[in-house]
């Protein structure tokens, strides 16, 4: 049991050393679940008792080890309601995802029990992308850690994610750590010289071929000329200061003056960070609103310009317009609040997109019947005042002179579908605001923005990320970091980057691998109900 463990830890800390931001070590992703397998096939093959407990905790171990080296820094955004409180809360994400990983294990061993191990392995992987789509789907989700995000660093590698998205890169390395494992059993087990040779000739061929495939498609692409001239803004206040301290005006202030030493004649967008107008605004009543002013005042030097910010905004209803809507006693009133994108330009039209993707616990209560005792403490988490609503559907904004740009804020970077609706709409290119510094100076804001990398492959759209505290970046439709700022470091960036409107394979269709694998893998769990059912 003992060698198990060890196994399913190496597994662990080899996903770990390959898993971005680590450059030069993607290749580890390719081996890293080896040993896993072979830990498992170790139960498997044993006279052990309750063998599918054995794996389960085995695999638990090993996934644990990797979530929580890799996600460390989500203690850091936590430390506000005390570095004691912080610890046990912690343990939800490091150990949630561990969980389901091991899940998927688990009932790759309950379908082994019935069938064949090339069978199992297959379904092995369908259990695996059903549990990173519900991780994406359900109240606590957090996809951090879908797989094919790990090949973030190395995006030359998958310039085929404009057809597949994140989870081809999840099957794919899948597919070369099982055959890997084959290869392996194979020697061990005295398998012949033809079925090895073979099995190795398949592993070379589904190593090279997306690889060769890749690098072709990223030496030869080539972008449409289509020029906007576009300013980031990165401010760079104390994410504590900013909701406390330091005066919204103050800030705003900030910001236009560091827009300003780049701003030109025909700069098109301005982008602004996460909250930047720090106060709350009344949507309805924004067109008189100081800061709103503020800020378009900004704008009347550049006739054709757009100031798309992130702010924090609330409606006031008379009655439960929206499931979400707080009932306030004392006044007698419903509201909805939003952490919100709001895109300015120089007339009376303002367009919000309210934030969707809410992250669990700090913007939104995940299952607010059950947990609402939770709710005083989640409510101090990573700097959020209270519960967020969102909006249905992925919003685009479009400028006076036609230009439509995909609102995305904070981790719903890591959407790679929700922002393929988006582009599908008309959008041509994607505006990422974000305020990371309350994971400090941890990879946690490097992998931020290493994820957005696979956006603009996915969708083939540059990519224009404002963050409050850093890293903003332009990147191009290749996934090429163009231009970044440094960490902790008040400036501003401009390019003048291709707009595109042709739709991708991925943007027409999505998640389709995520679903038709969620699928399989919900038959597959029938399939091993009847099969226990017709054994008892």
């Amino acid at each position: 049991m003992k060698k198990n463990i060890l196994l399913a830890t190496l597994s662990g800390l080899l996903l770990w050393i390959g898993w971005p931001p680590t450059h030069y070590t993607t290749f580890l992703l390719f081996v890293g679940l080896v040993p896993m397998l072979v830990a498992i096939e170790s139960i498997i093959q044993s006279n052990a008792s309750k063998k599918g407990k054995k794996i389960f905790g085995t695999a638990f171990i090993g996934f644990f080890v990797w979530n929580i080296l890799s996600i460390f820094w989500v203690y850091n955004s936590l430390k506000v309601i005390g570095e004691v409180v912080a610890v046990p809360v912690s343990f939800i994400p490091y150990s949630l995802g561990p969980l389901l990983m091991a899940t998927a294990c688990w009932l790759y061993y309950r379908l082994r029990l019935i069938t064949n191990r090339n069978f199992s392995l297959f379904g092995l992987i369908c259990f695996w992308i059903a549990y990173e789509y519900l991780n994406q789907s359900w109240d606590l989700k957090f996809p951090w850690m879908t797989l094919g995000n790990g090949l973030a660093v190395s995006h030359q590698w998958v310039q085929w994610y404009e057809y597949t998205g994140v989870y081809g890169g999840t099957l794919w390395i899948w597919t070369i750590n099982i055959l890997l494992f084959l290869v392996y059993t194979g020697l061990k087990e005295g398998q012949n010289k033809f079925s090895r040779l073979k099995l190795i000739t398949v592993f070379v061929l589904v190593l090279i071929l997306p690889v060769s495939y890749s690098l072709f498609t990223y030496y030869n692409y080539h972008e449409q000329n289509n020029p906007s001239n576009i300013v980031v803004a990165q401010p760079n206040i104390d994410p504590y200061a900013k909701e406390s301290t330091m005066p919204a005006s103050l800030q705003l202030s900030i910001l236009t003056h560091i827009s300003d030493s780049l701003g030109q004649a025909n700069t098109e967008f301005f982008i602004w960070p996460e909250t930047a107008i720090a106060e709350e605004i009344n949507e309805d009543n924004i067109r008189t609103n100081t800061y709103f002013l503020q800020a378009q005042h900004f704008l009347n030097k550049y006739k054709n310009g757009n100031l798309l910010t992130g702010a924090e905004t609330y409606k006031i209803y008379n009655n439960q317009a929206t499931p979400t809507a707080a009932y306030d006693e004392e006044h007698n009133i419903y509201s909805d609040s939003f952490n919100t994108a709001i895109n300015i330009e120089n007339s009376a039209e303002v367009q919000f997109y309210h934030k969707s993707k809410l992250v669990p616990g700090v913007e939104a209560l995940p299952f607010p019947s059950a947990l609402a005792f939770l709710k005083p403490v989640f409510a101090h988490l990573g700097g959020a005042t209270g519960s967020y609503a969102g909006q249905k559907d992925p919003g685009v904004f479009y400028a006076q002179s036609g230009i439509g740009v995909t609102p995305a804020i904070c981790y719903e970077t890591l959407w790679g579908g929700w922002i393929a609706e988006s582009v599908k709409k008309g959008s041509q290119f994607i505006a990422i605001i974000t305020n990371d510094g309350w994971w400090e100076d941890t990879p946690g804001k490097d992998q931020h923005l290493d994820y957005a990398k696979l956006r603009a492959i996915e969708t083939r759209r540059w990519v224009c990320r404002s963050a409050n505290t850093g890293i903003s970046a332009f990147i191009d439709q290749r996934g090429d970091v163009v231009q970044q700022t440094k960490w902790w470091v008040r400036t501003a960036i401009k390019q003048d980057i291709n707009l595109n409107s042709d739709i991708t394979f991925y943007v027409q269709y999505g998640d389709y691998l995520a679903k038709i694998g969620s699928l399989l893998a919900l038959l597959g769990i029938v399939f091993i109900g009847i099969k226990m059912a017709i054994r008892k």
